[in-house]
């Protein structure tokens, strides 16, 4: 065998070896930047913080019906309307 054809070789298996690990990485790293904080480290609770409610909140996302808890953007788990924690953004 010639030498190119050793070099290709080494280059085939190397890319074997990198390629998913590169793609793992970024997989990974969209993970990250999807994953929501816990309810306990907002301070999340079930009831208003003054005049701040989260169905005042530009991260609430309403329930589907118009009863029940919606969602938020950031907090992972079912949020009460009337709940609060220390994500609060006011809507605009």
């Amino acid at each position: 065998m010639n030498r190119s054809s050793k070099v290709n070789r080494k280059e085939a298996l190397r890319s074997l070896i990198v390629l998913p690990a590169i793609a793992g990485l970024m997989l990974s790293a969209e993970g990250a930047a999807d994953a929501k904080s816990t309810k306990k480290s907002v301070k999340y609770q079930n009831h208003p913080n003054g005049t701040q409610r989260c169905s005042g909140c530009s991260l609430f996302i309403p329930p589907a019906a118009h009863s029940g808890d919606g969602s938020c953007r950031v907090v992972a788990g079912s949020i009460s309307p009337n709940g609060w924690c220390t994500a609060f953004s006011p809507r605009t």
